[in-house]
Formats: structure tokens, sequence, C-alpha cells
């Protein structure tokens, strides 16, 4: 019994005593082999991305023509930014940038809200006929850009294009008169019109397929509820469709934006040959610059290229800067 009452003794004694002191931090150890395995995979990337970029960043400070690349030419001169200066004072240069910022803002905008609303429209499709529509749109997405942009020249051809012929046949109160001979590719208005067709028309399949399975994920029990208390669609869309989707809507919107900050291949396509500066963009600015000129000159080429990757890399670190504030990145 004496023992018993000494160990329940101590036992007390312990427990009211001073706590323990806290473990030692334990360090963490780090462990080489996920680093070993992405290595490679690093490498490659900065081969492939980083090195270009470098090497672009190097041209548009430096006098580089094609007399330099003859087998016994100079090196290429070193000019600071000489290339920069004259860039950005330029007229000519800031119309094409506002030319290429209004282009752009209206492909982006029109592409997401087109494509949202085909993706909910082909979430409430049945399964079946959806997924067949699904499979009709990636057909338009997966075409190469030249066959997408030689299909929509031919079709706003002068005289035998068939929109001219159709704007042609329908009553003049409604579209007016001489649209046989009209000619979409020459003035600045009706070509980014026809170069937005086709972008749209290209894009905004991606867009569908993605907020439908984005939709996929959001439960229907919230979308009852919603109608139960009254909501309509534009009610529904922004109370649970659009917060539901906001990471997705972003990355979209990035990626979107990103793409068509890049077109050259439809506008080459379209424009046939580029004799009016009116209708140049950036992308299209940076090849003329660097291998139409007379003579080429890749030092500029490059500079426009840069001020065109800090442009893209701008709007990307800003939405990202969002996402992450809002905690939508996990």
């Amino acid at each position: 019994m004496a023992q018993t009452l000494e160990a329940a003794e101590g036992a007390g004694r312990t427990r009211s005593g001073p706590p323990a002191p806290p473990d030692p931090p334990r360090r963490r150890r780090i462990r080489p082999a996920p680093y070993l395995l992405i290595a490679p995979a690093l490498a490659l990337l900065a081969a492939v991305l980083l090195w270009p970029i470098v090497q672009m960043v190097w041209n548009s400070l430096h006098s580089y023509t094609t007399r330099h690349l003859l087998p016994n030419g100079p090196d290429p001169e070193w000019n600071g930014f000489e290339h920069y200066t004259r860039l950005l004072t330029d007229p000519e240069f800031w119309v094409i940038l506002r030319n290429t910022v209004i282009v752009c803002v209206l492909m982006v905008v029109i592409t997401m809200v087109f494509g949202t609303l085909v993706g909910i429209l082909l979430h409430r499709l049945p399964r079946w006929f959806g997924g067949v529509v699904a499979v009709g749109m990636m057909l338009a997405w997966a075409t190469p850009a030249i066959s997408a942009s030689l299909v929509f020249r031919w079709l706003f051809l002068p005289e035998r294009g068939l929109v001219n012929v159709v704007l042609d046949r329908l009553p003049d109160a409604l579209v007016g008169s001489g649209w046989a001979n009209y000619n979409w590719f020459l003035e600045p208005l009706s070509l980014f019109t026809v170069l937005i067709t086709v972008i749209v028309w290209q894009s905004f399949p991606f867009i569908a397929v993605s907020v439908l399975a984005g939709l996929k994920s959001i439960p229907g029990e919230l979308y009852e509820a919603a109608r139960v208390d009254g909501a309509g669609f534009v009610r529904s869309f922004t109370s649970i469709t659009f917060p539901m989707l906001r990471p997705l809507f972003a990355l979209l919107l990035i990626l979107q934006i990103v793409w068509d900050l890049r077109v050259f291949t439809q506008l080459y396509i379209l424009a046939n040959s580029f004799q009016n500066k009116s209708v140049y963009l950036l992308s299209y600015y940076i090849y003329q610059q660097g291998f139409s000129a007379s003579p080429p000159n890749y030092g500029m080429g490059s500079a426009i290229a840069v001020v065109m990757t800090v442009l893209i890399l701008a709007v990307t670190v800003y939405y990202l800067r969002i996402m992450i504030r809002q905690g939508e990145t996990r």
C-alpha cells in the first residue's frame, strides 16, 4: 500500500511539475533525388527557352545585319540602346502598338465570351449530343493556322468570295450595294474584322471545352438551390459559375492574351502582302524589320521582340499576382 501511495504521489508530482522542455526542431533533410529527376527537363527548358531569349536581347543591343553573317564578315557592333531609342521615338511604332492592343483586346473578349456561352450550352445538352458537338468544334481548333487562313481568304475574296456574293444578293436596304467587288484586305478595319473572325473561330472551341470540363466539377445541387430561390441564368452565373471557375477563367485569359498577341500566320496569309503599315501588328512588325527590310535589321527586329516579350510578361505577372493574392493557385 505504501509503495502504491508513493508511486501515486510521484506521478502527481510529475504531472504537476514543470513541463518537459520541447524537443529540439528537426532539421529538414534535403533529398536530392527529386531535383536530380527534374534536372534534365530544366536543362532542356533552359536550352530551348532561356537561350533564345538571351540571344534576342544580345541582338537587340548590337548592329546586326546580313553583312555580319558572311563568312569573312565583321562582328556585330555594340550600339547600346540605340534600337530602343529609335523604336520608342518612332510614331509608327506607337500606331502599331495601339492597333495590336485594340485587336488583341477584341479577340480575347469575343473569344472568352463566346467560348463560355458555348461551354454552358454544351453542359445543358444531352451528353451524347454535346460530345458530338465538342468533337466537331475541336476539329476547328486543330485546323492548322495556314489552312484556316486560306479558307477565310477564299471566303472574303472580291467578286467570287462567298461572303461578297451573299452580301451582294441581299437587299440594298439592308447592307447597301457594291459588295461584289469589295476588297476586305486593303483597309485596317475590314482586314482586322476578318482576322478577328478567323482567330475567334479557331480559339473558342478550346475555351468552350475547358469551361465544359469545369462545369462538370460543380455540384448540381448548387444550381438546384439557386433555381428554388428564383435565380435566373445571369444570377446563377455570377453567384455560382464564375466564383467556382474563377481560377480556370484567369488561366484561360492569360493563355488567350499570350496567344493573340503573337498572331502572325493568319495576318500574313490574309493580307497576302504588306504595303500598308496601317495594318501591321507587332508580330508582323518584327518580321518586317528583321527579315523583309532592305537590308534586314536583326537588331531592330530583336528590339521589337523584346518589347513584345516584356508586354506579355507584364500581363502574365499581373494576373498571376491577382490569383496568388486571392489564393486561387493552390
